[in-house]
């Protein structure tokens, strides 16, 4: 399923709403070339419909886009991107 995932940059956070409920991967700007993923939030009621995942990709691909270096504060990205290897070279070392 595909949803409509926008950088709310305002709030700092990728996030969809869907049926009423917004779900998000919340970030912080460290300096230009640095974001820290804090925070992954999915209500019960979206949950099971793979929109984490979607949201924390977005998220990993726009980093990629802007040539950031991530840092996976949150557990739920740091799990995604050990099961995606293709984003690992994002990771701060």
């Amino acid at each position: 399923m595909s949803y409509d995932i926008r950088n709310n940059e305002e709030e700092s956070q990728f996030e969809t709403t869907v049926d009423g409920h917004t779900a998000l991967a919340a970030y912080d700007l460290e300096d230009p070339n640095r974001i820290v993923f804090t925070h992954t939030e999915v209500p019960e009621a979206l949950s099971g419909r793979g929109l984490a995942g979607a949201i924390v990709k977005y998220g990993l691909d726009y980093a990629r886009e802007k040539n950031l270096t991530v840092v996976p504060q949150c557990s739920y990205v740091a799990a995604f991107v050990k099961r995606h290897s293709e984003y690992a070279d994002l990771l701060a070392q």
